[in-house]
């Protein structure tokens, strides 16, 4: 029983010069002490509030932020209005907050933009917005508070729709397509990477051979051939991003493997009659876990930029639905007007938001540094 003893010691992942101290913990610790990281993690996680939170929290709860009021379009910042509160032909029923903060809630009621309105007993007449005529509507027609005043913080778009809303619905997009394209990605690349890594050989080399043949191929190029064959779509596009990702993940991962494979706690493992998985996925890949979240922070921000040029090419996600490239795509030819902020103003969230990630990569990569 002796030899067992010593050979255990040697599965435990935890060095002894941390004592009470977990790596965990001193990892955070060395973690906070990046500035760039902690005000990039706080930015990505007021993103992901408002991507969570969605419909709830938006100035234009319609599903896909997509109420349109052509009267109004193309209004600048801080642009407000009176709006007419018309009820609908048919009644909308209320949805549960659940329901309405995944698919929005419609409309309850129609609004038509006024200029100015007056109230009598039964009627409101009301001049509609830019115009002189002046038209009346019965009360029993109308909420039971006809005339609303709304602010659009960051103006309208052509349709006359809330960029704002536009802009916070489309972060959930954007982080939609890098969680699931990086899931992707990683289950593919973490399990690749480890087989050809660990057994070596003649699978190594056919594994390699398919790493080689992927990464020829330029990735947008292969991204773009993807989304053909599976067609346009929100969920065609992270599968698209997720088989072109994990490429990077397998060779790190790889080289990783090679590194441990020779390890006294791999041997051990054997020894005691592990099995391969066992020793690859419970011995070998916890100790590699750093260096994955790491190349997964940098892959998160490359799928994001990828999601939004293929957006931007009409490749990506289709209209209704709001994304931030779809938003530049839309609205670049009022760069050279008086209306650039149409396409600057999601350009610049797509930049802060990839940013964001690239800075808490490298934050991570030098607080999981163990020779600093």
């Amino acid at each position: 029983m002796q030899p067992q003893r010593v050979t255990m010691k040697f599965l435990r992942k935890k060095p002894k010069e941390y004592n009470s101290v977990s790596l965990s913990a001193l990892t955070w610790k060395r973690f906070k002490k990046e500035w760039e990281g902690m005000l990039s993690l706080g930015f990505i996680f007021l993103v992901v509030i408002v991507a969570i939170l969605g419909y709830l929290i938006t100035p234009d709860s319609s599903p896909y932020c997509n109420h349109q009021q052509l009267e109004i379009a193309l209004r600048k910042p801080g642009f407000s209005v009176e709006l007419l509160q018309v009820k609908p032909a048919t009644e909308v029923s209320k949805v549960g907050p659940l329901r309405k903060m995944l698919f929005g809630q419609p409309a309850f009621y129609q609004t038509i933009p006024v200029s100015q309105y007056k109230e009598t007993s039964d009627s409101v007449r009301v001049r509609l917005f830019e115009q002189r005529e002046w038209v009346s509507y019965a009360k029993s027609n109308l909420a039971e508070k006809p005339v609303v005043k709304r602010k659009f913080l960051l103006g309208t778009d052509r349709y006359g729709r809330d960029v704002l809303s536009q802009l916070m619905m489309g972060s959930r997009v954007s982080l939609s397509v890098g969680f699931l394209s990086i899931f992707i990605a990683l289950v593919i690349g973490i399990t690749v990477g480890s087989i050809a890594g660990y057994y070596r050989g003649k699978v190594d080399d056919v594994l390699m051979f398919i790493l080689n043949v992927v990464w020829s191929i330029p990735t947008l190029l292969l991204v773009i051939a993807i989304s053909f064959a599976l067609g346009k779509g929100f969920w065609q596009i992270f599968i698209a991003i997720g088989l072109t990702m994990w490429v990077d993940i397998a060779r790190v991962v790889r080289g990783q493997v090679i590194s441990l494979r020779e390890q006294d706690f791999v041997e051990s493992g054997k020894a005691l009659g592990y099995s391969n998985f066992r020793i690859i996925f419970k011995h070998i890949i916890p100790n590699i876990t750093g260096t994955i979240i790491v190349i997964a922070a940098s892959n998160f921000s490359s799928a994001i930029l990828m999601e939004a040029g293929l957006s931007f090419l009409g490749l990506g996600v289709q209209p209704p639905m709001p994304s931030w490239g779809m938003m530049m795509k839309e609205n670049y030819a009022y760069i050279v007007l008086d209306k650039a902020y149409l396409a600057i103003v999601p350009g610049v969230a797509i930049m802060l938001l990839v940013l964001s990630f690239m800075l808490i990569g490298n934050a991570l990569r030098n607080a999981m540094d163990v020779r600093s």
